[in-house]
């Protein structure tokens, strides 16, 4: 099932000093629910494309499931006001997200989707120290130009943001966009791991700041690289460091910076990159 994702507005705009009517392409955003069993569980505005990998993701990056064989299906239902994704567990997965609500004190107060205390918002990521991706000076530059490239509807639109995974000698593994930053690093999350990749074959590169969530995401993933056009956060940056994750950002052009573990990314020529 397909939705429009973008839609054409109306608009008045000065240019050279003169006003113009006209109109521009922009993106689209609605209301899409996760439910599990049956049971809405998260409502996430949203681009509304990708949607089963954005459900696969959100459930590995939020602990719902652990691998993909974990989701016995999905079923995307339109509704009058938005979108409904309804996603089946194997029986155990869905027994344990079952135990995990019941255990939930009250509503969900602090902007995160599906955690019941400020530890959960907080909460350890996964080691990936040890794993032995190695990037150059050249690959963050190639990466960051790559998923410019590709991301055919923030040329459209100029409003949404991109999410890619990189691997060293091959390229653009997958490619998502969404209006949310987070979203469109779910969606990637959720491609990368249907299409039976492994995270830490590759980089995560994205088009946004780098918040915590973003480097959780990127953790659990398994990828222990992770590239950004904007700046991180405080926040971001300690838990790349105890991650053990190479956080890389503000990319722009030939320039950039390594907050942490920078023993991955080696100097080398940047003159090839296209």
């Amino acid at each position: 099932m397909t939705f429009p994702t973008t839609a054409r507005a109306s608009e008045t705009a000065r240019r050279n000093g003169l006003m113009h009517s006209g109109s521009r392409i922009v993106p689209e955003e609605v209301p899409i629910a996760f439910s599990y069993g049956g049971s809405s569980h998260a409502v996430m505005m949203a681009t509304p494309a990708d949607l089963e990998d954005f459900a696969v993701g959100f459930s590995l990056t939020e602990g719902i499931i652990a691998k993909r064989t974990e989701i016995s299906g999905i079923e995307v239902v339109a509704g009058e006001q938005g979108i409904d994704v309804q996603v089946s567990l194997v029986d155990d997965v869905a027994d344990r997200l079952r135990a995990r609500r019941r255990s939930m004190a009250g509503p969900v107060g602090c902007g995160l989707c599906g955690i019941e205390s400020i530890e959960q918002a907080v909460r350890p990521v996964p080691d990936v120290s040890t794993l032995p991706l190695a990037l150059s000076h050249a690959d963050i530059v190639r990466a960051v130009a790559l998923l410019n490239e590709a991301q055919q509807l923030h040329r459209e639109t100029r409003a949404v943001h991109g999410a890619a995974f990189y691997r060293p000698g091959t390229g653009l593994i997958a490619v998502r966009e969404d209006v949310g930053r987070h979203n469109a690093l779910d969606k990637l999350c959720g491609a990368v791991i249907g299409a039976s990749e492994t995270g830490g074959d590759g980089a995560v590169v994205v088009t946004s700041r780098l918040s915590v969530e973003m480097v959780q995401k990127a953790a659990i993933l398994g990828s222990p690289v992770l590239i950004a056009i904007s700046a991180p956060t405080a926040l971001a940056i300690r838990t790349a460091e105890a991650a053990g994750i190479t956080l890389v950002a503000l990319v722009r052009g030939e320039d950039f910076e390594i907050f942490t573990h920078p023993h991955r990314i080696s100097p080398g020529s940047i003159a090839d990159v296209a």
